[in-house]
């Protein structure tokens, strides 16, 4: 009987995570096309066949970042994005995460259990020490995923990002390695 490797990096009950693939295009699209009300003002993930291959492009070919999908394994649907964006190694092991949800899955809880196989990837078999979430103060969504899983408020950044036309102030969150328990990890 031939092996079939499962085709997630992670899973849990009812999602897996997978990197980015620039076949992921058409789908990855289409589904930000429809949470475009969702999103805004928050984030702008890429909605044009031209953008998204940028987009893939850098979370594919550069080593700073690392780019995730979140995929309903009942039929393989995408039904988020989380990338891990500025991987620093050395004595530092830390990377700054960011994510949407797509509207079709908003509200499921699939992102946080998307989330949370992210975090145990990113502390397990990519050896990171440190996540960090900047996050709008008044995305309530956002600011309640982060804490549900675990990370905890750091501190305030005034004028952080320049988001949707302005330098907008963020919060810190946080979690560490130690806070989450990786197996073959000490």
């Amino acid at each position: 009987m031939p092996h079939n490797a499962s085709r997630y990096l992670a899973e849990g009950p009812r999602v897996g995570i997978r990197h980015f693939t620039y076949e992921d295009g058409a789908e990855f699209t289409a589904r930000a096309r429809e949470s475009m009300d969702l999103h805004h003002p928050w984030l702008f993930p890429p909605h044009t066949a031209q953008a998204y291959t940028a987009y893939a492009g850098r979370l594919i070919e550069d080593p700073s970042k690392a780019g995730f999908l979140v995929c309903e394994k009942a039929d393989g649907a995408i039904a988020g994005f989380i990338n891990i964006n500025n991987i620093v190694e050395g004595g530092f092991q830390s990377g700054a995460l960011g994510y949407g949800a797509f509207a079709h899955a908003a509200g499921r809880g699939l992102m946080r259990e998307g989330l949370d196989l992210v975090v145990r990837y990113a502390f397990g078999p990519m050896r990171l020490h440190r996540l960090e979430i900047n996050v709008q103060p008044l995305n309530a969504a956002s600011i309640a995923l982060a804490r549900g899983c675990g990370f905890r408020l750091e501190g305030f950044s005034p004028k952080m990002l320049f988001v949707d036309g302005a330098w907008r102030d963020h919060e810190r969150w946080a979690i560490t390695a130690e806070s989450v328990r990786v197996p073959g990890r000490r």
